[in-house]
């Protein structure tokens, strides 16, 4: 029986046969809402919430309620990367001793280098150009700046070629998201970078 507003009117029942007994629930019961359950993988096999959670197709925070709920101690950083497994080590990881150029991720030695022209008077006179030509505004997304230094100046040919490290037709003032962007994966088409080859300004 409903009421004016289609609501069960309270005191009366529709159907005994499919209405939910006391401790059922609509959902299927899961592994991780029992602690003994949880207590064991968590815990003595020590695995990580996410890989819980990656289990059963649910987000990391729907482990960490329910460890919370049981009261199981959930591990702090320092003691997760104490049990977590870091790779090979020694010579039977690919990476061992690959120093320098051998290293994938080499840039040519250029962070000292990067860091005595950050601090020149060169530096300085250009990124005052920058400022001043772009007008305090991202280059790619146009917003404007709220204080200075707070944007980024982008080396649209990699900081590596040393000859335009100060070259204004090679720098761009972008804000700190569309920097991390240009640098992303997710720059499919190579916006905002060139090789220092290609003529097109």
């Amino acid at each position: 029986m409903r009421n004016s507003k289609g609501q069960f009117a309270k005191g009366h029942r529709s159907s005994r046969a499919t209405e939910f007994k006391k401790g059922r629930h609509w959902r299927n019961p899961k592994p991780y809402w029992q602690r003994t359950w949880l207590f064991e993988e968590y815990e003595t096999k020590g695995r990580s919430a996410t890989e819980i959670a990656a289990e059963f197709d649910c987000h990391e925070n729907n482990i960490l309620y329910f460890l919370h709920k049981h009261n199981i101690h959930v591990r702090s950083i320092s003691e997760a990367r104490q049990i977590k497994h870091w790779g090979i080590s020694g010579p039977a990881n690919g990476m061992y001793g690959k120093t320098g150029a051998n290293n994938p991720n080499w840039r040519g030695g250029c962070s000292p280098e990067r860091q005595a022209l950050y601090s020149s008077r060169e530096w300085a006179v250009a990124v005052k150009h920058i400022w001043q030509r772009d007008q305090a505004i991202c280059q790619r997304c146009g917003a404007q700046a709220r204080g200075h230094g707070l944007f980024h100046i982008h080396h649209i040919v990699s900081f590596s070629v040393e000859e335009l490290r100060t070259d204004l037709g090679n720098l761009t003032l972008v804000c700190p998201d569309c920097h991390f962007w240009i640098h992303s994966k997710a720059n499919t088409e190579g916006e905002f970078i060139r090789d220092r080859n290609d003529s097109a300004r």
